[in-house]
């Protein structure tokens, strides 16, 4: 008999948590459990990848709301109030939108959906819970340890890095506690990058891929485009390093309720003409393969994927000191870890464009290093894991 679960999440938006889900659910074996999979908001670049298996249910339809205008208002005052009285009073959510339906196993896939979940009427169901940040550094509310506490009423707790796995073991209270805690790197399709990349589509897209004589040293960055990201960090460093005479780019892809501030701050600095945005794109692999130097400017993250995805097409890294980074770049040996400050942003892209050969010894490094993050152990680990219980 199929086991049923429920997976809630905000949206299927273009955001790292959501691509890791998508990628689990993409390599699940079809006919071994009945999911049924809960958004907040039907919305989001990676609903067209969803498996045909898994049934859709949502709460609101449409784009995310991100501003405050006035014809705007209405509508998202409705889904505030639609989704709370739904948070409130979750019976209504269980019979109404979910028909009643009994789940074995319920999954909260991002941390915001924790009381969601240990709220749910079903008492007798499995819980489980999917850390992706590091809760101690969250750009809308830092989790005191008494909240952080409140995670270990799930069944097992799902965590994708060394730094997030102490920060709750040092807060389980006996051996019981820290057995719930299961670290389990993110299930990430290494073929599928190299693929869309054209590092596996012949001879001749390899070649159309060779880096090219430029006349300016490309970095490249790849992210939602808010706050976390730290992306106004790296253009005004990126200003700082053109006035002090040190000619270079930089590219940046992605998009987010952010967007046109970052874009406003690149006017104001006067770097358009250096600093280019993309904007989302499905495939940003052929861009970050041309690039010169791959660099992550992030204030705090959990285990950054995209990390992930430039150290599996070998690039030149250049990343502020976050959680995960050290555990993935094995402490420095395969890209360059700067503090995590403006200032070691401006170090770390000032060595790559006074010292170049000095990223010989990580391009070496990553073309003998075995990536540990196997998307089959991870979907395995997964399928174990829900399994057992």
């Amino acid at each position: 008999m199929k086991k049923k679960i429920l997976i809630r999440i905000g949206s299927l938006r273009h955001g790292g948590a959501e691509k890791v889900l998508v990628t689990f659910l993409k390599n699940l074996p079809e006919d071994k459990y009945e999911i049924d999979l809960l958004l907040n908001l039907y919305s989001g670049k990676y609903l067209s990848e969803l498996p045909d298996f898994v049934h859709v249910f949502y709460l609101n339809k449409g784009e995310m709301i991100t501003t405050n205008r006035l014809q705007d208002l209405p509508q998202k005052a409705f889904r505030v109030v639609y989704q709370k009285i739904l948070k409130t009073f979750p019976k209504l959510l269980y019979q109404f939108i979910l028909k009643g339906k009994k789940y074995d196993i319920e999954f909260a896939a991002i941390h915001g959906m924790r009381d969601e979940i240990l709220n749910s009427p079903l008492k007798k169901s499995k819980k489980i819970i999917w850390i992706h940040n590091d809760l101690k550094k969250t750009e809308f509310h830092t989790y005191t340890d008494a909240e952080i506490r409140k995670f270990f009423g799930f069944d097992k707790i799902l965590v994708i890095s060394e730094k997030i796995q102490q920060d709750f073991e040092q807060l389980a209270i006996n051996e019981k506690e820290k057995e719930k805690i299961v670290r389990i790197y993110n299930p990430l399709d290494t073929e599928e990058i190299l693929r869309k990349a054209g590092v596996r589509e012949g001879k001749a897209e390899m070649r159309s891929l060779k880096p090219v004589q430029k006349k300016l040293p490309e970095f490249i960055s790849v992210g939602t485009i808010f706050p976390q990201k730290g992306f106004d960090r790296l253009l005004r460093v990126h200003k700082r390093l053109l006035e002090e005479g040190f000619p270079h780019k930089i590219s940046i892809l992605g998009d987010g309720y952010d967007f046109e501030n970052i874009k406003k701050l690149s006017e104001e600095l006067g770097v358009t003409e250096t600093a280019t945005f993309f904007g989302f794109t499905d495939n940003p692999y052929p861009k970050i393969k041309k690039a010169d130097f791959f660099i992550l400017t992030s204030r705090y993250e959990g285990f950054p994927t995209v990390l992930f995805e430039a150290m599996t097409l070998q690039k030149n890294i250049i990343s502020t000191d976050v959680s995960g980074v050290r555990e993935m770049l094995a402490d420095g040996k395969l890209g360059l870890i700067v503090e995590n400050s403006e200032e070691g942003i401006y170090e770390g892209m000032k060595i790559a464009l006074q010292q170049p050969h000095s990223f010989v010894q990580y391009e070496e490094a990553l073309k003998n290093y075995l990536m540990p993050f196997n998307l089959g152990n991870s979907v395995n680990s997964l399928i174990q894991i829900i399994d057992d219980l």
